[in-house]
């Protein structure tokens, strides 16, 4: 089964708590049990690694009841449900979710409180803070997370348009300057990459040396294509010939497009390691390694130090 969605975890656990105070961790692994996780689903972790999926939703889940009064934190990492929460209970609702916790007057000012936090901020994020109390399956720093992921499709998108835009030379200067920053080439980043111009390059575009006196060097072809031009099976063999007459035992094909099947298989089955990276993966690259794009804010995900509060 797919893991439940932070919403569909609410009753479940004012349930779990029903029986008494409880830990949150064994609550965590009981409700596991409960619903038949798999181990991999048990053990899938949110984007961070810091925490697994199901417990995050269970701690979101955990959150909204106590927000609305159903559920009291008790002591470190443990809780225990509330009148009001037996008072639901005793209703034998189907499910509890957003809605079914907007009843109670807690919880309509804590959504108020949450508003107000968003003044400053502009409408689009705003708009992302209210889906936060209306999504049937996201919690807040899911939804936090997927606008993260759009917003780094969208920058990564202008990046490869900008370059596809710029000189052959750019682009390769691009690529060496992406290397060293990665941490190819050593101590000695000035000389340790280069790019090798336009003509006698002999297929090849720049180069990296990988010790400080150049004994181990990564070659590289770097093809500024249009979207939709994919680079064939040849375009390899003929780097491949180009590695061979360097002596090369390595070497690095770049493109601003894709690559074909053939293309891939060719790469793989050649006695030269040669790697390839498409557009995709280069605008990934560099948005991690801030190259061709800087920070502009950053947002902090906070939780509460159990150690402060700690008896």
């Amino acid at each position: 089964m797919t893991i439940p969605d932070y919403q569909s975890l609410m009753l479940p656990v004012l349930i779990s708590s029903s029986k008494g105070e409880i830990r949150i961790g064994p609550a965590i692994e009981e409700l596991a049990d409960q619903l038949g996780l798999s181990p991999q689903e048990r053990s899938e972790l949110l984007p961070s690694g810091k925490q697994t999926l199901f417990a995050n939703r269970v701690h979101w889940a955990k959150t909204y009841l106590a927000q609305a009064g159903l559920v009291e934190n008790t002591r470190r990492g443990h809780f225990k449900i509330t009148q009001r929460g037996q008072q639901a209970l005793a209703g034998r609702p189907s499910r509890i979710d957003n809605a079914f916790l907007s009843q109670f007057e807690e919880f309509q000012q804590f959504k108020k409180r949450a508003r107000a936090s968003q003044t400053e901020i502009p409408e689009a994020q705003s708009d992302a803070e209210e889906r936060a109390f209306t999504s049937e399956t996201e919690t807040p720093d899911e939804i936090m997370r997927r606008a993260h992921k759009q917003i780094d499709a969208a920058l990564a998108q202008d990046l490869l348009d900008r370059i596809r835009a710029a000189p052959p030379e750019f682009f390769e200067r691009l690529v060496v300057n992406l290397l060293l920053s990665m941490g190819y080439g050593g101590s000695n980043t000035e000389k340790a990459g280069r790019t090798l111009g336009r003509s006698g390059d002999d297929g090849v575009d720049g180069v990296i040396d990988q010790d400080a006196l150049g004994l181990d060097r990564v070659y590289i072809q770097a093809k500024r294509y249009a979207a939709g031009n994919s680079i064939g099976s040849g375009a390899i063999r003929d780097f491949f010939g180009s590695l061979d007459r360097h002596k090369a035992t390595k070497g690095l094909f770049v493109t601003t497009s894709t690559f074909s099947t053939s293309a891939k298989e060719t790469a793989d089955f050649l006695s030269k390691r040669i790697v390839l990276i498409d557009g995709d993966h280069l605008a990934a690259l560099m948005v991690r390694q801030n190259i061709g794009c800087r920070i502009e804010d950053t947002l902090y995900i906070k939780k509460i130090d159990e150690e402060l509060f700690e008896a």
